[in-house]
């Protein structure tokens, strides 16, 4: 079992900071001397990357939820 929470950690870690990152690189785009857009490209753009993070978001929780639904145990 410590070697799954070692590979989730090491997974985590790596593709947080590259998110962060993609994050950073899409920040990039909002200058305006190099960049032409609209708003409505601003919340397109937004919106998607909402969802997505909503989306994953929900798999832990219902992953972390069929966990507490396996734990059973009859009344005291």
């Amino acid at each position: 079992m410590g070697n799954a929470r070692e590979n989730f950690i090491r997974l985590a870690e790596t593709r947080t900071r590259k998110l962060l990152k993609d994050l950073e690189l899409l920040g990039n785009l909002s200058n305006r001397s190099n960049y032409t857009y609209s708003e409505e490209d601003v919340k397109v753009i937004f919106r998607a990357v909402s969802k997505k993070l909503s989306e994953t978001e929900l798999r832990f929780k219902m992953n972390l939820q069929l966990e507490r639904k396996n734990d059973f145990e009859l009344p005291r």
